[in-house]
């Protein structure tokens, strides 16, 4: 019962399409008629950077929050902080609240490519982990100018800096734990098919030029 409750809950809070929502309040806009059409904050920065930086923080937040929940469950249940229940309460929560964002059922399940919500579901689980995907995407988008490959690498990367952040914190089963972050992962990336055909054929945009991500 209580998986459930996270799962439904996990995925209303990732389906709040922030983005979506903030264009249509400040500019009277629907943000996936422009640009890529998507709801993420990469697109409504073309609208508004401000809104832009907002809409990153708040798909941040609500990840964050959906873990926070699962949390709060499983100590309302166990009376404990330590427990073989508290892993994957916490993982169905993050995979809930991407794919949430990913396929909101607001706007039909088109939603956005769920970089931003990863990182807030992902932060408070293994944070070294996410620092250095973080550095990993800074890099590459620095030295390549295109923010969906950017994505993407610190996408791949991320499995195998979690993998290891858990064989150095955890004696059991590291490769079971980092499972959900690479289902995550590979979400992402599938998210960016579009990105990856432009990217092959070279007609993909940089940041600074306007065009899709």
């Amino acid at each position: 019962m209580e998986f459930a409750l996270i799962a439904a809950v996990s995925y209303l809070l990732g389906s709040i399409p922030f983005g979506y929502l903030l264009v249509r309040a400040f500019r009277g806009e629907d943000v996936r008629l422009s640009g890529s059409g998507n709801i993420g904050a990469t697109n409504v920065s073309r609208k508004s950077p401000l809104l832009g930086i907002l809409t990153l923080l708040l798909d941040a937040f609500k990840g964050t929050l959906a873990v926070g929940f699962a949390f709060e469950v499983y100590v309302w249940i166990s009376h404990s902080y330590f427990d073989f229940r508290l892993y994957p309460m916490i993982s169905l929560a993050a995979v809930a609240a991407v794919v949430g964002h990913m396929f909101p059922v607001w706007l039909r399940f088109r939603g956005g490519k769920g970089v931003a919500t990863s990182v807030g579901v992902f932060a408070p689980i293994v944070p070294k982990a996410v620092l250095g995907a973080f550095i990993i995407f800074a890099l590459v988008a620095l030295l390549s100018r295109y923010v969906s490959l950017a994505s993407i690498t610190a996408a791949l990367t991320l499995p195998g800096l979690a993998w290891l952040t858990f064989r150095e914190r955890y004696a059991y089963d590291p490769l079971k734990m980092t499972l959900p972050i690479a289902v995550v992962a590979m979400l992402v990336v599938a998210k960016h098919h579009a990105n990856i055909r432009r990217l092959v054929a070279g007609t993909e945009s940089r940041f600074g030029t306007r065009g899709a991500h």
